[in-house]
C-alpha cells in the first residue's frame, strides 16, 4: 500500500497521541508495552561480537543525548500596555494661546473648563485612548460628563454602574473614578477646571475600559498559556462616547453592552444568587480523606459521609436506604449497607458506582463552598466573553473539566457522552474551530512528539520494532523499514503510522476540525477509560464514547450508515454537508441543559492561571491612576 495514499494525509498532517491502552492485541507485546518499558531498559542494546564467537553482549550506555519535544507552557501574565492619551490633539487654536498667558489674575475669571483638557494626564491601552482622542479632537462635540462646572447626572449615573459591574463578573477596582472635590468657597476657578477635565477624560478612558472588557474580556487568554488560542475579539469604541451623550439612561445603554447569551445569562444569575446567599453555612459538612476509603476499610470520616449523603442524596436514595440511615450509629466501619447506600449516590450523581470514595465522591457529598463556586463563575464569565456571545443554532461544545461532548441542533442539546481528554502533561488546547470531515477506518499517524519523547530511546536499541507491529514508516514520503531508519539523527522526515485496525489508536473513526494542535475527535479500543471518573487520560486529543453517534449527528445520516461505512474497512472520508463550529473549552462552572449551574474539578489548574491574570491586569491599572 503506497504511503500516501488518498484519505491518509490528514493522517499525517493531523496525528494525536494517545494513552496506555487496556485492551491488548494478539501481539507478545504491544507499542505501547515497547514504548513504556518494554524487555529491555532505556539506553541498553543487545549487539553481537564475532571476536567473541558471536557471543551476545549488552552495549554501554547510550552516549547519544536523546532530543525531547516539550508542551506548551504557562506565562507570566503581561497586563495590556498603557500609554497617555495625546491630549494635545484637543487643543484649540482659537482659545488654547489665551489659557497659556493667562496671569494669576485670571484664576479669578470664569473660564471654558474644555480648555483644560490638554493639561489631563490620563494613560489607557491604546484601543480606548485613540476613542477618546477620536471623540475630544472635535471641539464641536460637548463635554460627556461635565455640564457648566459642576458633573452632571450622566457622570453619577456611569459612576454608580461602574460601582456595580462585580454582577457581570468585572472587577468595579477596574473602573473606579475619583469625583473631583469642588470646594464652592474656593475661588481658584482654573483649579477647579483642571479637576473637572481631569475627571472627564478619566471617566472617559474608564468607561470605553469597561466596554471593550464586557464584550471581549478583561485579560488576553493567549498570555496566559500556549494552551489558549483565541483570535482577541474588535470592540468598535468610536461611537460609544457619542451614544453615551445622547443615551436618556446611561446604565441601561452600558448594561446592553454585556453579552446577553443564555450561558451568560445563567451565570450571571448564580452568581448573584450566591452572593445573596449566606455565604457562612453553619451547616457545612466537611469530609477530609488523605487517600481512597474502600469497602471493609474504617475511617473516622464515615458519620461525616453518611450525614453529607442524608443532607445532598435525592428524596428517592433516602427513601431506598432508609433503614440504613436510620440505624447508623456513628460507627467507623465501611460495611456493607454503607457501601449500597455511598454506590446510590455515586449512580445518581454520575459518578462511577463502584463504592470507593475518593476526591470526586468527596466532591458530590459536600460541595464547593460559595466563594469557592464564585471563583469560579467568575473565571467562567471571563472566559465566556472570548467566546461568541451566540455559539449559534449548531455546534459541538467540549468541556474539558466535564470530560463531556454536547451536540446541539435548533439550540437544543440533542447529544451528550462522556469524553477522554488529554493528560496534564498534555494538555488539550482552548480554542474555538469548525467540523469539516469524518474520517472512517483512519490511519494514526503518530506524531513527532511521541516519536521523539517515547518511542526514541527503545527504537534506538531496537530499530526494527515498529516493522514487526505492522506500523509503517517512511523517510521525505517513501517507504521503508523501521530496522533502515538512522534512529540516531533527526526524525523531521520521518513519518510514522498505523494502519487501520481492531487495535488502531483512533478506532474506528475521527472527526476532523483541521487545526494548529493537531487536536480532534476520535474513537478509541480503550473503551474502559469512559467508566472512570478522572478521564485526563490521553495524549491531547479527544476520545468520544459514543464516536458513531457523534459521526451521524454532524453528518446528517443514522447511526446505521456510520456503521456501514466503517464496516467496509477501507480508509475513507466524508466531508460534513455544512461546517459545524466547535468549541473545545474549558469551563469549570457551566449551565447544564436545563440552564442549572454544574461545577467541575479544575483538572489542569488553569483557573488560577486566570485569576494570576485578573491581579496583574488590576494592579496594572490602579498603578496608573
Amino acid at each position: 500500500m503506497n504511503f500516501l495514499t488518498k484519505g491518509a494525509v490528514s493522517a499525517l498532517a493531523l496525528s494525536c497521541g494517545m494513552a496506555v491502552m487496556d485492551a491488548t492485541p494478539a501481539h507478545a507485546i504491544t507499542l505501547l508495552d515497547f514504548i513504556r518499558g518494554g524487555p529491555k531498559s532505556r539506553g541498553e542494546s543487545t549487539i553481537i561480537d564475532p571476536s567473541q564467537g558471536g557471543r551476545l553482549l549488552r552495549a554501554p550506555q547510550d552516549p547519544t543525548p536523546l532530543p525531547t519535544v516539550s508542551s506548551p507552557r504557562y506565562y507570566t501574565y503581561s497586563a495590556d500596555a498603557l500609554r497617555f492619551i495625546d491630549t494635545e490633539k484637543f487643543a484649540d487654536p482659537v482659545v488654547t494661546g489665551a489659557v497659556a498667558t493667562a496671569g494669576p489674575l485670571a484664576d479669578t475669571t470664569p473660564v471654558d473648563e474644555r480648555r483644560f483638557l490638554i493639561e489631563a494626564h490620563v494613560k489607557a491601552n491604546n484601543d480606548v485612548a485613540k476613542a477618546v482622542e477620536a471623540y475630544y479632537s472635535d471641539n464641536s462635540r460637548p463635554l460627556v460628563w461635565v455640564s457648566g462646572t459642576e458633573i452632571n447626572d450622566k457622570a453619577k449615573a456611569a459612576l454608580a454602574f461602574l460601582a456595580d459591574v462585580g454582577t457581570v463578573g468585572l472587577d468595579p477596582a477596574d473602573y473606579a473614578v475619583q469625583p473631583p472635590v469642588l470646594d464652592p468657597a474656593n475661588p481658584d476657578t482654573s483649579a477647579r477646571s483642571r479637576a473637572l477635565m481631569q475627571f472627564e477624560l478619566q471617566l472617559s478612558a474608564n468607561v470605553l475600559t469597561y466596554v471593550q472588557d464586557t464584550i471581549r474580556g478583561r485579560v488576553d487568554p493567549n498570555r496566559i498559556s500556549g494552551y489558549h488560542d483565541f483570535k482577541r475579539k474588535d470592540v468598535n469604541l468610536v461611537p460609544v462616547l457619542k451614544l453615551i451623550r445622547m443615551s436618556p439612561d446611561v446604565a441601561a445603554y452600558l448594561g446592553s453592552r454585556s453579552p446577553d447569551g443564555i450561558q451568560f445569562v445563567a451565570l450571571k444569575a448564580e452568581l448573584a444568587k450566591l452572593r445573596a446567599a449566606d455565604a457562612a453555612d453553619g451547616n457545612q459538612i466537611t469530609i477530609s480523606l488523605t487517600s481512597l476509603l474502600r469497602p471493609g476499610e474504617s475511617s473516622p470520616e464515615m458519620a461525616n459521609v453518611v450525614k453529607a449523603i442524608d443532607k445532598h442524596g435525592s428524596p428517592a436514595l433516602k427513601a431506598e436506604h432508609a433503614a440504613t440511615l436510620a440505624s447508623y450509629a456513628q460507627a467507623p466501619e465501611y460495611t456493607p449497607e454503607l457501601v449500597a447506600l455511598v454506590e446510590g449516590f455515586q449512580k445518581e450523581k454520575g459518578l462511577k458506582p463502584d463504592g470507593v470514595i475518593g476526591q470526586s465522591t468527596v466532591r458530590a457529598m459536600v460541595g464547593e463552598s460559595n466563594a469557592a463556586k464564585i471563583e469560579k463563575l467568575v473565571v467562567a464569565m471571563e472566559q465566556a466573553r472570548w467566546l461568541p456571545e451566540d455559539l449559534g443554532s449548531r455546534y459541538v461544545f467540549i468541556n474539558q473539566p466535564a470530560f463531556m461532548v454536547y451536540y446541539y441542533n435548533d439550540g437544543k442539546q440533542q447529544l451528550s457522552m462522556r469524553a477522554v481528554v488529554g493528560q496534564k502533561t498534555h494538555q488539550t488546547f482552548f480554542f474555538q474551530d469548525q467540523i469539516e470531515t469524518v474520517e472512517f477506518n483512519p490511519f494514526w499517524g503518530v506524531p513527532q512528539s511521541i516519536i521523539i519523547n517515547e518511542m526514541l530511546p527503545k527504537l534506538r536499541s531496537d530499530p526494527g520494532y515498529l516493522d514487526r507491529m505492522g506500523y509503517e514508516v517512511a523517510v521525505n514520503g517513501r517507504a521503508v523499514s523501521s530496522s533502515s531508519v538512522d534512529w540516531y539523527g533527526s526524525t523531521k522526515a520521518i513519518s510514522v503510522r498505523q494502519p487501520p485496525s481492531d487495535d488502531n489508536a483512533l478506532g474506528e473513526l475521527k472527526i476532523l476540525f483541521p487545526n494548529s494542535h493537531a487536536i480532534y475527535m476520535h474513537d478509541t479500543p480503550s473503551k474502559s477509560f469512559f467508566k472512570k471518573d478522572m478521564r485526563a487520560l490521553s495524549h491531547g486529543c479527544v476520545r468520544l464514547a459514543e464516536p458513531r453517534a457523534m459521526a451521524a449527528a454532524v453528518l446528517n445520516t443514522t447511526v446505521d450508515q456510520i456503521g456501514k461505512e466503517i464496516a467496509t474497512g477501507q480508509n475513507h472520508a466524508q466531508q460534513v454537508p455544512q461546517r459545524i463550529p466547535v468549541y473545545v473549552s474549558y469551563f469549570t462552572a457551566w449551565p447544564n441543559k436545563d440552564g442549572v449551574i454544574e461545577y467541575f474539578n479544575d483538572v489542569y489548574d488553569r483557573d488560577s492561571y486566570v485569576e494570576k491574570a485578573f491581579d496583574i491586569t488590576t494592579k496594572s491599572r490602579e498603578a496608573q491612576i
